[in-house]
């Protein structure tokens, strides 16, 4: 280009090339094997979520419900690196951070949705690499 403009059709050819650069997304975190028996003992309750906004205790609420799909699930908001997590279940534990991450609030608003209308875990899994991962 040399200090001459590029024309319309050089332009657009460039703008095609920058589409074209692979994306590298970052590798999602590994998916956990749900254990057996697996409760939602250690969910927080809405009592101990008091003070918290409706919506947020109401995501707890979703995670109660399904503890064997959300302990099947990797969490890819950084909690992976607490020693206390084991899935996307545990960041609903006291030691969790799903009260403000909105990363674990929107992970487990995807699973309870997918997971109600049906779709099995290898689904869900796929459905939040795609979006989190």
């Amino acid at each position: 280009m040399n200090g001459t403009p590029a024309s319309r059709r050089t332009f657009l050819a460039m703008c095609a090339g920058l589409l074209a650069v692979p994306r590298h997304p970052r590798p999602a975190v590994p998916h956990p094997d749900p254990r057996p028996g697996i409760d939602a003992s250690g969910v927080l309750t809405r009592e101990q979520l008091k003070g918290l906004p409706e919506d947020v205790i109401e995501i707890f609420d979703m995670v109660r419900e399904i503890p064997g799909i959300a302990d099947g699930i990797g969490c890819n908001c950084g909690c992976s690196a607490f020693p206390t997590y084991r899935s996307l279940l545990t960041c609903y534990y006291e030691t969790g951070m799903a009260r403000g991450c909105h990363i674990c609030q929107g992970e487990a608003k995807l699973v309870y949705r997918r997971h109600g209308e049906g779709q099995s875990l290898e689904q869900i899994r796929r459905a939040i690499d795609a979006r989190f991962g």
